[in-house]
C-alpha cells in the first residue's frame, strides 16, 4: 500500500475505534464528538462514512456477542419460554449498555428508513431464531404460519423500541422496564404453545372419534 493509502486506512480506523470507545460508554453519540475524539474536522469523518448509522454499524462489528455466546446460560435448554427470556433480557442489557447508539441508529431509521435500515444490525432476529430453534421439528414443522407469527409478535417486544417505551413514555425504571419486557415476551411464547397444544389434542380427539 502507498503512503496515502496507509493514511487513509489509519484515519478511516481511528474514527471508527473512537466511535466504537464512545459506544460503549452509553451516552448520546453524534458525529462531531466521534470526529473531536478521533482528532479529525467533522467533514473528514463524513467522507469517510456517509452519516452516523453507517459508522455505528462498522464500529458494532466485532463488539456484538453472536446468538449462540448471547443464550450460552441456556444452551442445554430445550424449553422455548426460558430461552425466550434469556434472550430478551441479554437484548435489553444490550440495549442499556449501548443506549446512546441503539438510540441513534433508531433515529436514522426513523428520519432515512430506506437508507438507514440495512444499517441497523437487527440482533433481535438472530436471538429470537436461536431462542426458538428447538421449536423446528415441532411447532415449525406442524404450524410454520404459527411459529413465523410468534417470531413477528416476539420482534415488537424483544426491541429496543419496546424498552424506550417504557422508560421514557411509562417512566419505568430500567429494571422494571426489562421485568415488564421479559414477561410479555414469555407470556407470548407460552400462550402460543398452549394453543397449538390444545389444537393438536382437538385434532386427536376428533380423529378418534
Amino acid at each position: 500500500m502507498t503512503g496515502r493509502a496507509n493514511q487513509k486506512l489509519r484515519t478511516r480506523t481511528a474514527i471508527r475505534q473512537a466511535a466504537a470507545e464512545l459506544m460503549r460508554t452509553g451516552r448520546e453519540i453524534t458525529m462531531p464528538e466521534v470526529a473531536r475524539a478521533a482528532l479529525v474536522s467533522e467533514a473528514t469523518a463524513y467522507r469517510y462514512f456517509p452519516d452516523l448509522a453507517s459508522l455505528l454499524q462498522e464500529a458494532m462489528v466485532g463488539e456484538l456477542p453472536s446468538p449462540a455466546e448471547a443464550l450460552a446460560s441456556v444452551a442445554d435448554s430445550v424449553d422455548p419460554v426460558e430461552r425466550v427470556a434469556a434472550a430478551t433480557e441479554h437484548l435489553l442489557r444490550l440495549v442499556l449498555a449501548y443506549e446512546g447508539a441503539t438510540r441513534a441508529m433508531i433515529a436514522a431509521t426513523i428520519t432515512r428508513p430506506a437508507a438507514a435500515a440495512e444499517a441497523r444490525p437487527a440482533l433481535r432476529v438472530g436471538l429470537i431464531d436461536h431462542a426458538l430453534a428447538p421449536l423446528a421439528d415441532t411447532l415449525g414443522a406442524t404450524a410454520p404460519a404459527a411459529l413465523a407469527q410468534l417470531k413477528s409478535g416476539l420482534a415488537v417486544v424483544v426491541s429496543a423500541e419496546a424498552l424506550f417505551t417504557l422508560t421514557d413514555l411509562c417512566r419505568l425504571p430500567p429494571e422494571d422496564a426489562i421485568a415488564t419486557a421479559v414477561h410479555t415476551a414469555t407470556a407470548l411464547t407460552r400462550g402460543v404453545l398452549q394453543q397449538h397444544a390444545d389444537t393438536q389434542h382437538a385434532d386427536t380427539q376428533h380423529a378418534d372419534v
